[in-house]
């Protein structure tokens, strides 16, 4: 293809990051296909790759249940890819992401490759396409359908020609190439692609990215009651649901912090309490904090020994249920499964995969939706990994490590407050036999966070707002108004986490003002602009 290896390495020197926040929702054309032959896009063609767009699903699990999907075969080829053609160009400024869903067996590799995913745009006019194409790489997860999105607005891209301004401010892109493992090599790649799509994410949907409550478990000792209820009173009267076989307490042995952590262990020992004697003990918390839709991150190792059921859910603030924190003050009115709840995190018996469920009856009977990821034991309990729930007035998702498990609508009953729990139970549906023996084993949970929409998210549609400068930027940013004011608003200066670096009022002077960002450390901020009449802007910058 006439590329050689130094051009490619020049051309990875040029990283560009795309600050630009406020867009407008343009009429725009269709590009999508399920490869189940209702799609727009027909001009697929492997180069140097093999290639079936009606491959039967041979993994039909998790997030893509689908009869058909396409088959990338790459047998060794230097370049290949997959790639298509539109007929009329893109335009970024109206639909600025791509998504699609991807499964990449291990026993389809060969060599020793770096697991990633990137799809190129390209102006296929031009006899060598790839000149000035614009890419972006994602990492990939082996043996478990993923959805990753290309969001050339706010994702990192590679401009091969480094005079090429930002994608969104193209309108010759009308191929799109997207490629395995990246190229220059001779390794088979084995992968299977679905619903492949042209889309918006700068839209009306909730930006949750406030942060509203959290527990970052930074103490020693007991566990901060202003945030946590010891839920301990047994539920059916001698015992806990689903053939579990524990006592939980409100004891420091079974739930404490250290180390930057919350421990909730799980013991073997002869207990009694409420007048039953059981052979196991652990704790299981109920949050003080209740909340409607949101975004929860949830840092967790789990237990790994036969028989632990850990599990991070919610359950709906107005379950009637004798013993729960929401019960006891006095909004419990509706009993499962009409309340409603959330599985955000369960492993299955074998451990061997991750749970993401709802259950609920809203009216035509118990009803579930389940889905799972394959998982290592040794893995989730040894090392950390994120457990996410987002949650809108249309749509719910469950992530693990930014991996979605599983979606559904929000349908009645999850149009309600609910609230956290975190807990590790004995035996029962989910935990299968206890292992002979059993001493004790631990959930450990690194912090809770909450995050909702705040009126500093929203993204006005006023392009002509506010510009901003330098960016990246090493001590003075400059942001100017483009048209007159004398406004006295606020604006923050907010942290990835959501955490509030600095709020203060603005000093507009001819139209423009200015922030020291010396105290800063180097990363990436947001800054949030909202002036007196309401109007208000969002965009990322860079501190060196």
């Amino acid at each position: 293809m006439g590329r050689t290896i130094f051009e490619k390495k020049q051309a990875m020197r040029y990283f560009y990051l795309l600050f630009i926040v406020i867009t407008f929702q343009l009429q725009a054309q269709v590009v999508q296909d399920d490869f189940e032959g209702s799609g727009t896009i027909s001009s697929w063609f492997g180069d140097n790759c093999g290639m079936n767009l009606n491959l039967v699903n041979p993994v039909q699990q998790g997030i893509n249940l689908s009869d058909t999907v396409l088959e990338y075969h790459d047998t060794g080829g230097q370049y290949a890819n997959v790639q298509f053609d539109v007929n009329t160009n893109f335009d970024l400024s109206a639909n600025n992401s791509f998504s699609l869903k991807i499964f990449i067996p291990s026993n389809g590799l060969t060599g020793n490759q770096t697991n990633q995913v990137s799809l190129k745009l390209q102006n296929n006019t031009l006899t060598d396409a790839w000149t000035t194409q614009s890419e972006i790489i994602k990492p990939v997860t082996l043996n478990t359908w993923q959805e990753v999105t290309f969001d050339f607005e706010n994702d990192m891209f590679i401009n091969l020609d480094p005079t090429s301004v930002i994608p969104l401010q193209r309108t010759d892109f009308n191929r799109v190439v997207i490629q395995v493992n990246g190229e220059d090599n001779t390794d088979h790649v084995l992968a299977y692609i679905d619903d492949v799509l042209n889309f918006n994410t700068v839209s009306d949907n909730p930006v949750y990215d406030n942060l509203v409550w959290s527990d970052e478990f930074d103490g020693v000792g007991v566990i901060d009651d202003t945030k946590w209820f010891h839920q301990t009173q047994l539920i059916a009267g001698d015992s806990w649901a689903n053939g579990e076989q524990q006592h939980y307490t409100n004891r420091i042995d079974n739930s404490f912090m250290d180390n930057g952590s919350l421990k909730i262990v799980a013991k073997g020992e002869v207990y009694s309490d409420q007048g039953q004697t059981k052979n196991y003990t652990s704790a299981r918390l109920n949050s003080k904090f209740s909340f409607q839709y949101g975004r929860v991150e949830v840092r967790a190792k789990l237990p790994s020994i036969a028989g632990t059921w850990p599990a991070i859910w919610l359950l709906g603030k107005n379950i009637e249920e004798d013993g729960t924190y929401w019960d006891n003050e006095g909004f419990g009115t509706t009993f499962w499964p009409w309340c409603g709840e959330i599985d955000i995190m369960e492993p299955n018996i074998p451990k061997t995969e991750i749970l993401a469920t709802w259950h609920w009856n809203n009216g035509s009977g118990y009803q579930y939706n389940s889905s799972s990821i394959p998982t290592v034991n040794s893995d989730t309990s040894q090392n950390w990994h994120i457990y996410e729930l987002e949650w809108s007035p249309d749509s719910m998702k469950i992530y693990m490590d930014n991996i979605l498990i599983n979606q559904m609508p929000t349908i009645n009953p999850f149009n309600e407050e609910f609230f956290i729990l975190l807990n590790v139970a004995m035996g029962g549906s989910l935990g299968g036999d206890i292992v002979n023996n059993f001493d004790e084993d631990m959930m450990e949970i690194d912090y809770v966070r909450v995050y909702q929409q705040s009126q500093l998210s929203i993204k006005d549609l006023n392009a002509n707002l506010v510009s901003f400068y330098p960016n990246p930027v090493e001590t003075w940013l400059y942001v100017e108004f483009n048209s007159d004011t004398s406004d006295s608003g606020k604006f923050q200066v907010v942290d990835l986490s959501g955490r509030i670096i600095s709020e203060q009022t603005m000093l507009v002077t001819n139209n423009k003002m200015s922030y020291n960002t010396a105290a800063l450390d180097s990363g990436m901020y947001l800054m949030r602009i909202v002036t007196t009449d309401g109007a208000s802007s969002t965009f990322k910058f860079i501190k060196k």
